[in-house]
């Protein structure tokens, strides 16, 4: 039987799973196929390292060109992320006329255009469906199954990690340094956790499904973003009292010729699906003109689900099954705005003293900012006393130019938390 040929840049979890997931489904891979799967070269940092995985050692290297430059290699799989040196690696290959498979969203997101278009160039293909969600079939969806439609909203929980640490803060009490360390212990947070906490992986991920559902190349560039690394445990208790869960939303959301795109921590309410997304699961949940709302939700990380999404390029590929529906056209159709008009949380410490409420309401009215509710708890102990608003939808710089006169007010101690709240009608 013929075999198809790949080369590996990269043996860690998500390789791993790759390699794992052939032996396991062999029969049906070839049965799909009527071809077979082989590994001809394998890119390692140390070739006489002990592995978990069945590969003869011979296949081997230290050397990237040796992959990448091998007649025998048909699908060059990259699995070191990164920006540099994949995109060298990647781009070489492609020029070698080799299909290739990627998990690296940062990559994509920022190269990608790029990468495509030198793909075409060569009459290869790129594919990269593992580099959001993980084992969720999401970038298949938009490009090919649901092709037909129109999209009008994307809002997700993509980064597994975050929503790890969220849910132990929610459902355990935990601190949030206690959550992350928990998350960096049970391998679902690197030891230096930041493009997660902060939201730059979930950016990169909203990058690519936003420019394959709307046609056009986004910039990373283009994507406020605001991490978790601010959330407290005080925050989280008053979402659950006012019927909320806080996660780290991904949303591109197109309104005529305008996309808003967003990267930041939001208040859900407790009835829609999203809020119920806990530990390291990811959800999509999109809406199109002609299906109207669904949602995709599975692990968005680990080895056999990464590892599955890749093989499924690599069957793909194969297969020639796969179509160019998500080729993005350079010509830009809609302006990038944000506006985020929303509903706010807004958490104040204030000096509990009379007088307080009434001034800062004052404030907000005057900067045509309605309240929907007003939460005033006890003194924490030392005079100071929580202060807590929903507002009604309202643009943040209403927000921002409120808050600039109520920081001025000598009994606000400090403005501790302003989250979106999201309705996601």
């Amino acid at each position: 039987m013929e075999s198809v040929k790949l080369g590996i840049l990269g043996m860690g979890t998500v390789a791993s799973g790759l390699i794992n997931i052939i032996g396991l489904n062999n029969h049906k891979i070839t049965e799909i196929l009527n071809k077979n799967i082989a590994v001809s070269k394998v890119l390692v940092k140390d070739i006489n390292k002990a592995r978990n995985i069945n590969l003869p050692q011979d296949v081997y290297t230290a050397d990237a060109y040796e992959v990448i430059n091998n007649k025998d290699v048909q699908i060059l799989v990259e699995l070191i992320g990164g920006i540099n040196p994949a995109y060298e690696y990647i781009k070489a290959a492609l020029n070698n006329k080799k299909h290739v498979v990627t998990a690296n969203k940062a990559l994509i997101a920022t190269h990608g255009e790029e990468l495509e278009e030198i793909a075409a160039e060569n009459g290869v293909k790129l594919m990269y469906e593992a580099s959001v969600a993980g084992g969720i079939p999401i970038i298949k969806a938009i490009s090919e199954n649901l092709a037909a439609n129109e999209f009008e909203k994307i809002i997700g929980i993509i980064n597994g990690t975050t929503n790890y640490i969220l849910t132990q803060m929610a459902e355990n009490g935990l601190e949030y340094e206690q959550a992350v360390k928990q998350a960096q212990q049970l391998g679902f947070a690197e030891a230096d956790p930041s493009s997660d906490v902060e939201g730059d992986d979930a950016a990169y991920k909203i990058s690519i499904l936003s420019t394959i559902a709307f046609g056009q190349r986004i910039n990373i560039e283009d994507i406020p973003k605001e991490g978790i690394t601010k959330i407290s445990k005080e925050d989280i208790n008053y979402a659950k009292e006012l019927g909320y869960s806080i996660k780290l939303l991904a949303s591109a959301v197109k309104n005529n010729d305008e996309i808003e795109l967003r990267v930041h921590p939001a208040f859900v309410p407790k009835e829609h699906p999203l809020s119920n997304v806990k530990n390291e699961f990811n959800a999509i949940f999109l809406k199109g003109n002609a299906v109207g709302e669904l949602m995709f939700y599975g692990k968005g990380a680990g080895s056999l689900p990464t590892g599955s999404a890749v093989l499924g390029d690599i069957m793909s590929i194969v297969n020639s099954s796969y179509a160019d529906n998500n080729e993005v056209k350079k010509d830009a159709k809609y302006k990038i705005v944000n506006n985020a008009c929303k509903p706010y949380y807004i958490r104040f410490e204030v000096i509990d003293k009379p007088g307080v409420l009434g001034k800062i309401a004052n404030i907000f009215g005057a900067n045509n900012i309605s309240l929907a509710s007003v939460m005033q708890r006890q003194k924490n102990g030392n005079n100071t006393a929580p202060l807590v608003f929903i507002t009604h939808e309202v643009g943040r710089k209403n927000i921002d130019a409120a808050l600039e006169e109520i920081n001025k007010f000598e009994f606000v101690t400090k403005t501790a938390s302003i989250i979106m709240v999201e309705s996601l009608k």
